[in-house]
């Protein structure tokens, strides 16, 4: 089987929420046990979960799951250094990774097999769902970036990579909005939840 491995950037302090937005409730769980679920629902198979501030509510409950995890020491200096550490702590010699941000419940199965469908069919380097003519995530990066992943700018992050290597981007479109959806403030995960009730 293809080794993909998804990277889970849950390191974030969620100051905008005022609490750790990963463990609110969301459809009969919790926003980052929907993440895990919706990826093992997927041909995905391999779960890193990259873990930072508020790591000692969250290590618990990811310990009940079948995912690894790692401690990105460096959780402040932006969702870059994440990724790197989430890169940092999986076999060298995966073929691709797809990143999820914890706090995007609303990407289904159907669209991570989509973008790894598009990967293996045309074998381009970075994969992204479109929305509304919008990229959203997950976003899959073929392992020939792992070295240009880890020079480029915190400033800019990993969208930057797209900018870098436009060639080799190919976007795929999907009906489902919930590739743009992320929960940052009590005001959007109120009309998150409220929305699928």
């Amino acid at each position: 089987m293809t080794d993909f491995w998804a990277i889970i950037l849950a390191a974030g302090e969620s100051k905008r929420m005022g609490k750790p937005k990963m463990l609110l409730p969301f459809k009969g769980s919790s926003i980052i046990e929907n993440v895990i679920a919706n990826i093992k629902g997927s041909r995905v198979r391999d779960i890193m979960i990259v873990l930072g501030a508020d790591s000692e509510f969250l290590t618990p409950m990811i310990q009940t799951k079948d995912v690894n995890y790692c401690y990105n020491v460096n959780y402040r200096d932006g969702m870059l250094s994440s990724v790197i550490c989430g890169l940092n702590s999986i076999p060298p010699d995966h073929e691709a990774i797809i990143v999820f941000q914890g706090d995007q419940p609303l990407i289904s199965p159907v669209v991570t097999d989509a973008v790894i469908e598009s990967y293996l069919s045309t074998r381009k380097g970075i994969v992204i769902p479109v929305y509304n003519k919008k990229r959203g995530h997950p976003i899959l990066i073929d392992r020939k970036y792992t070295n240009d992943i880890r020079e480029l700018n915190p400033m800019e992050g990993l969208r930057s990579l797209l900018f870098k290597f436009p060639e080799d981007v190919l976007e795929v479109e999907t009906d489902e909005a919930g590739i743009l959806r992320d929960f940052d403030t009590p005001d959007e995960y109120r009309k998150g939840v409220n929305q699928i009730q």
